[in-house]
């Protein structure tokens, strides 16, 4: 029984119903163990591989997502912040859609559908009731019939069909129109983005950034949109990030910065470009996920 070889499949399909790179880790860890536990129960003949441990990932997700709870982003949660206003107090990690290094995810997915996984789209998903949710991925983003997730959910076609209604109202421009086009990564743009940073150049920066970019700092609800207004911000800062180091990695189908300050773990920063500049930068301000992004390993790499 390969369920290894179903391994990024599933961490896919788990981030997108989650909204947390940790906990889609601990989902397909609990389904392959669920998997393997329960392998006798396995008859090939009833059906492939593949939809049974989908069903036991679907099971895993929804008993995870019991109680309620919404992640979000920033913009979700308030209008954008004036510039000088207060942070506000932190807000728990379980509020937040977390992401999900590319490393987890599967490559051949990724290349044709990563706009299914930018924050947007996957922050879009947990408007719905979890069912729906695994519905829409499963059908909208995965491309299984109605009579394969009827199966699944152990539903009728014309109920799966009926919540896939339902999710496309709520979601009316569907996944690639919700996260919007994913492009080629601009590396002579994000060359530019990591020695602005690195000097704290602030007129660098703010020319890079498209004039209704938007910038926020998970766990704090505030965030701005606007060039003139983080220009504002940057520039009445100081240069509390000065001399920071930029170390690449990639989520969600983004490029992506660990950033370490004075040789410490500090941010991990997502870079959404579009059209030859910046239209968003997500800044976590949290040094736990770099053991998620393995980011001591390539910090040692880059000669640290």
């Amino acid at each position: 029984m390969e369920l290894d070889e179903h391994r990024a499949e599933l961490a896919g399909y788990c981030y997108r119903m989650l909204g947390s790179g940790f906990e889609a880790e601990d989902a397909v860890q609990e389904t392959l163990a669920k998997a393997w536990r329960g392998r006798d129960r396995f008859d090939p003949v009833r059906g492939p591989l593949r939809p049974w441990l989908f069903r036991i990932a679907t099971n895993v997700c929804l008993d995870m997502l019991r109680g309620g709870r919404r992640r979000a982003l920033a913009a979700d949660l308030g209008p954008a912040a004036e510039p000088g206003a207060s942070l506000g107090e932190p807000l728990p990690v379980e509020s937040w859609i977390y992401p999900v290094p590319d490393r987890l995810l599967d490559p051949a997915e990724l290349a044709v559908s990563r706009e299914t996984v930018r924050l947007a789209f996957v922050a879009a998903l947990q408007h719905l009731p979890p069912r729906q949710r695994a519905v829409l991925i499963l059908r909208d983003v995965l491309s299984w019939s109605a009579a394969e997730v009827a199966d699944l959910l152990g539903a009728s076609v014309a109920a799966v069909n009926s919540a896939l209604q339902r999710a496309r109202a709520t979601l009316p421009a569907g996944p690639a129109g919700s996260a919007g086009p994913a492009g080629d990564v601009d590396e002579g743009l994000l060359a530019r983005y990591v020695d602005a940073f690195e000097r704290y150049d602030v007129e660098t920066l703010v020319a890079l950034l498209h004039e209704d970019a938007t910038s926020s700092m998970p766990p704090f609800g505030w965030w701005l949109r606007g060039r003139d207004d983080i220009h504002r911000v940057l520039a009445a800062a100081g240069a509390p990030c000065e001399g920071s180091r930029l170390v690449r990695t990639s989520a969600n189908g983004l490029p992506a910065y660990g950033q370490y300050l004075d040789g410490e773990p500090f941010a991990l920063v997502l870079v959404e470009t579009s059209g030859g500049l910046i239209s968003a930068i997500t800044t976590y301000l949290d040094p736990g996920l770099f053991p998620l992004f393995r980011l001591a390993d390539e910090f040692r790499r880059a000669g640290s």
